[in-house]
């Protein structure tokens, strides 16, 4: 039987003693057990909530003061001074350069090489006088080498800063001292092929055959020229 809030008061004004203290232990009661099941429901929920918070990821691996690795983090980001990506064109800048004068000089080389090698079957006794394309094509080689020596010197960021307009520097020294003497390279390459074997049958061609190489060997001296030209422009970008 539901009973109103009033309707209790009334009962408990007009009701002995005994039915009043039967009332109030009754309430008490009904008080504990509402608390003790909130307690064990807070409890199962905050238990609920630490299991799915588990962590089952890897143990992460820590640095400790005697670990390499952290001491060199941050002398690298202490003592590095520039741009960070402009010592990879300058590298490739060094790199360009020797690669492709050698791909001149190793084509020169092998193009009069071959010629020399058909003519010296009817005519030995001209080898020594038609080894002249091959001397001049493997000088190629030396010419980038220069070059890539002067760049890689050029580049230490720790002891001078090195921007991207240094990097663009070098890298355009490279491409210039590389590409010309890949040229050259192949011009001495095809003249001396054709001139040795026309120098067995025609002596006096010796002296044109001799003019075009120095000329085709000119191209990569230029190339030389104005790779150290511009290798001497980096870093001038900013006023240290």
């Amino acid at each position: 039987m539901n009973l109103s809030n009033k309707t209790c008061v009334q009962l408990l004004d007009t009701s002995p003693p005994s039915l009043v203290l039967f009332f109030s232990s009754a309430l008490n009661s009904r008080v504990r057990i509402d608390r003790e099941r909130k307690k064990k429901e807070k409890k199962k929920k905050k238990h609920f909530t630490n299991q799915n918070r588990r962590d089952y990821s890897l143990p992460r691996r820590r640095l400790t003061p005697s670990d390499p690795a952290k001491r060199e983090i941050p002398e690298m980001a202490s003592t590095f001074s520039g741009d960070e990506t402009a010592p990879f064109f300058g590298f490739l800048g060094a790199a360009s350069a020797l690669v492709f004068s050698c791909m001149g000089a190793a084509y020169g080389t092998a193009k009069s090489g071959v010629g020399v090698a058909s003519m010296g079957v009817m005519r030995p006794e001209l080898v020594m006088k038609s080894i002249v394309p091959v001397v001049m094509a493997g000088v190629l080689g030396i010419y980038g080498l220069i070059i890539a020596v002067i760049i890689s010197t050029g580049i230490n960021p720790k002891a001078k800063s090195y921007y991207l307009f240094d990097g663009y520097a070098h890298l355009s020294s490279g491409l210039a001292c590389g590409l010309a003497g890949l040229s050259a390279g192949m011009a001495i390459g095809i003249v001396g092929d054709a001139g040795v074997r026309a120098n067995a049958q025609q002596p006096k061609l010796f002296v044109g055959m001799i003019l075009i190489l120095i000329f085709a060997e000119a191209l990569a001296l230029y190339g030389l020229i104005v790779g150290i030209i511009l290798s001497s422009r980096a870093g001038q970008s900013r006023a240290e």
